[in-house]
């Protein structure tokens, strides 16, 4: 009875004690290398448990693994191919533990950090890291099923030590169910780069092995930062080794249809070929950073442009689109067929429908030597000026027909490294527009009581053209032009100068001329100058304008000349001023200043008034001097030709200057 009573006290000790572990867990580092050589045998992987492992029996089997990492064995760099986590969690029926098929009821992954190394070159012998798929049979029968997988917090991070390249995607979260009848259902979100995105995917996995079987995929994607309205998608996925086959790939982007297929081998550098044409194609741009376009009033960002994710990925891509939308640019058709190899992106562009015209050209960009190179050449025909312009560079004062060859190239990771780096050859023509905002002639009449600062933009007025043409030679972000001419029904314009892209800056000299009368380009005569050459520099968003007294000072033989051509062109042989009409009114050459007669005078009649006075002035004082005057000439012979008047029998420089200094 006594050894009964001892007997039966030790077996309550020995049930309380159990009961107490299976509530509170039992240490189990016993159990870690069972568990390492498991994976290792299941996968390759060779799995290091660097934290606790316990384990727990209520009210089912719960396993926690802490600190892991699982690596291939054949790497030599212990951060290639690697993958860590913080904590691993999963419960496990005891039934099917009795039955020696395991069944994962719940699995949760805490912050996994998976570490890609970038390649530079394909490596096309490359050994699979894992282990090769056995034939259904006995390792199919024993692998776990698992109902819900969970991973929170985790990241991707692509890296290249020898570059000094580190890129993440960082915050995913994915929440994972697994259907009894194959199903799964994976649906997260994550941050690449600044972008958000969001995913969901479906698919239905086929009885192992999966390899060479068809696996029917549904996939939303929204991310704002690239597509302008979620993507939706279904296509058949194949596995083959080391390559995912993506074929009858079909759905929409917002409304518009797409369809194609795509392909990536993934056993190296990754390998991507795609082939997809989309009913229309929006593709968002970024309004902050170095993506934006730069107001012409502020300088060229020095943000860098990040190109070197080109040197790690192969691709052939070919994409075409009833409409394309980049931004605000609009494009219909689009066909782009481009290629990605070693560091070297290749685009070629024809026939791509832009604002009524065509638009045809190729761009290289190659980030394969360090600093980024471009090289673009591009043929533009008949395309409306205004809305492209408007949506390429914010840009609305120009509108017409456009044709131009552009054939340009650059270097540098930032938009004013790029710019200042320019260099090439552009020949622009703008035909049968008009200038908008701003009244050529008017200008031109201000420029007799002073100095213009800025364009004098006013939403109501244009100037008419004809033809707006000019040629220019880019060297070092300076752009140089020797043809700049401007033809309207009511002012002409020629001019050279240059252009400095980097700082955004104008130095032209520019002969305008004007119509004078209504009648414009039709008139036998030709147009009447200004008279003076026009300086246009400072910034191009708010340059000074005014006239190059110094060259006129300089030569006042070729100025009175022009004035007196001038003064013929505006007050008739008879020297009486003409009543011109013009460009005044509500024509596109001026605001209607009246004139005599109910006429105008498109230099706005104190220029003229002014110019008739000092060339009599002038010319009395040459007739009035007589031979025996010390200052003046011998009188002609007859059939001599008239003297001319010259600084000694005239005081020009003072002219001038009381005609332009006023």
């Amino acid at each position: 009875m006594r050894a009964l009573k001892i007997a039966g006290a030790v077996v309550a000790a020995v049930i309380a004690i159990v009961a107490l572990l299976l509530v509170i867990g039992i240490p189990s580092g016993f159990m870690t290398s069972t568990i390492q050589a498991r994976v290792e045998r299941e996968t390759g992987y060779r799995l290091t448990l660097l934290g606790a492992t316990r384990i727990g029996f209520w009210p089912s089997l719960n396993v926690t693994l802490n600190d892991i990492a699982l690596q291939n064995p054949k790497d030599r760099n212990s951060s290639d191919d690697r993958l860590t986590v913080d904590r691993v969690e999963a419960d496990v029926t005891l039934e099917s533990l009795w039955s020696g098929h395991p069944h994962i009821t719940e699995l949760a992954i805490v912050r996994p950090v998976a570490h890609v190394p970038l390649l530079r070159q394909r490596n096309p012998q490359t050994s699979p890291s894992a282990k090769p798929a056995a034939p259904s049979g006995e390792d199919d029968a024993n692998a776990p099923v698992i109902d819900h997988v969970t991973v929170t917090d985790g990241a991707i991070e692509f890296f290249n030590a020898r570059d000094r390249v580190d890129d993440r995607i960082d915050g995913i979260n994915a929440n994972v169910v697994i259907g009894g009848d194959r199903k799964i259902r994976v649906a997260g979100s994550a941050h690449a780069s600044e972008h958000p995105l969001k995913f969901e995917i479906k698919a239905t996995m086929p009885a192992p092995p999966l390899a060479r079987q068809n696996i029917p995929v549904d996939l939303v994607l929204d991310m704002p930062g690239v597509l302008q309205s979620p993507l939706s998608g279904r296509a058949e996925v194949r596995l083959n080794g080391s390559i995912v086959m993506i074929n009858g790939l079909s759905g929409t982007i917002g409304d518009d249809a797409f369809n194609g297929w795509a392909s990536a081998d993934i056993a190296s550098k990754p390998l991507v070929k795609l082939d997809l044409d989309f009913q229309r194609l929006d593709v968002a741009v970024s309004t902050a950073g170095a993506a934006s376009p730069a107001q012409p009033s502020q300088p060229w960002s020095n943000a860098p442009i990040d190109l070197k994710g080109l040197n790690y990925v192969d691709a052939q891509i070919k994409v075409s689109a009833a409409a394309l939308n980049v931004g605000e640019a609009q494009f219909a058709p689009a066909a782009i067929d481009a290629t990605l190899a070693g560091g070297v992106l290749k685009a070629n562009v024809s026939n791509l429908g832009a604002y009524g015209g065509q638009a045809n050209g190729d761009l290289v960009v190659d980030v394969s030597a360090g600093e980024p190179t471009y090289t673009l050449r591009s043929d533009l025909v008949g395309v409306r000026a205004l809305p492209l312009l408007k949506s390429a560079a914010d840009f609305d004062k120009l509108d017409g027909k456009l044709q131009a060859k552009i054939a340009v190239r650059s270097s540098g990771a930032s938009p004013r490294a790029i710019m200042s780096n320019l260099g090439g050859t552009v020949f622009a023509n703008f035909a049968d527009g008009a200038i908008r905002g701003l009244n050529v002639a008017q200008m031109i009449r201000s420029l007799t009581s002073g100095t213009l600062s800025g364009w004098q933009e006013a939403k109501e007025q244009t100037t008419d053209l004809t033809q707006l043409a000019a040629s220019f030679r880019i060297e070092k972000g300076q752009a140089t032009s020797t043809d700049l001419n401007l033809v309207g029904p009511l002012v002409r314009m020629t001019g050279t100068g240059t252009v400095d892209l980097a700082a955004k800056s104008l130095a032209f000299r520019v002969e305008p001329k004007l119509v004078m009368t209504t009648e414009g380009q039709g008139r036998a005569g030709d147009p009447v100058g200004l008279g003076i050459p026009v300086v246009i520099d400072g910034p191009w968003a708010e340059p000074r304008i005014y006239p190059d007294m110094a060259g006129i000072l300089d030569h006042p033989e070729d100025a009175y000349a022009k004035l007196k051509q001038m003064g013929q062109g505006l007050f008739g042989t008879g020297g009486a001023l003409n009543g011109l009409g013009g460009l005044g009114g509500n024509g596109p050459g001026g605001n209607g200043a009246g004139g005599n007669n109910g006429s105008s005078d498109p230099l706005g009649g104190q220029l003229g008034e002014t110019l008739g006075n000092l060339l009599k002035q002038n010319l009395g004082r040459s007739r009035n001097l007589q031979p025996s005057d010390p200052a003046s000439p011998a009188a002609p012979a007859p059939g001599d030709p008239a003297p001319q008047p010259s600084e000694d029998s005239a005081p020009m420089k003072d002219v001038l200057k009381q005609l332009f200094n006023r």
